[in-house]
């Protein structure tokens, strides 16, 4: 009986890592830019409830997120959790990323650098990936 509720512990402790980490690396690209905007911050709101956050746990993963990125040096720490979730998942994020990346209308350099880092890091078919990214820009 107590290994159940272990168990329960342990899951709920994993999916509350994974969207934090998953949160940390959307605020990282939002910064990328130099310019975090509301409308940046409420995709990735959005974008955790897709991936299954709870309405009340919003602003807990979000500010814990927050200082997580504001912590950390590199994409590593936050693509280690991601990368060994399934492929909906990962996509999912990668929408969400290019939607953030193309909030304002643009994508940079710097940004197109990150999203083929993440690529690679995720695990992640190029083609997908850059399938994903014009869908992206062409709804802009």
């Amino acid at each position: 009986m107590f290994d159940f509720f272990k168990k329960k512990r342990e899951e709920n402790f994993k999916n509350d890592n994974k969207l934090i980490m998953s949160t940390a690396l959307l605020i990282h690209a939002a910064k990328i830019d130099q310019d975090f905007t509301e409308k940046e911050k409420l995709i990735i709101k959005k974008t955790l409830v897709n991936l299954g956050a709870k309405e009340e746990e919003l602003e807990k993963i979000y500010l814990e997120a927050e200082k997580i990125e504001q912590d950390s040096n590199q994409i590593l720490d936050f693509t280690r959790e991601i990368k060994n979730t399934n492929d909906d998942f990962k996509i999912k994020m990668i929408e969400s990323l290019w939607n953030i990346i193309y909030s304002d209308g643009l994508s940079d350099m710097y940004e197109d650098n990150f999203m083929r880092r993440l690529t690679g890091l995720l695990y992640l078919d190029k083609k997908v990936v850059g399938d994903i990214k014009e869908r992206t820009r062409n709804k802009k």
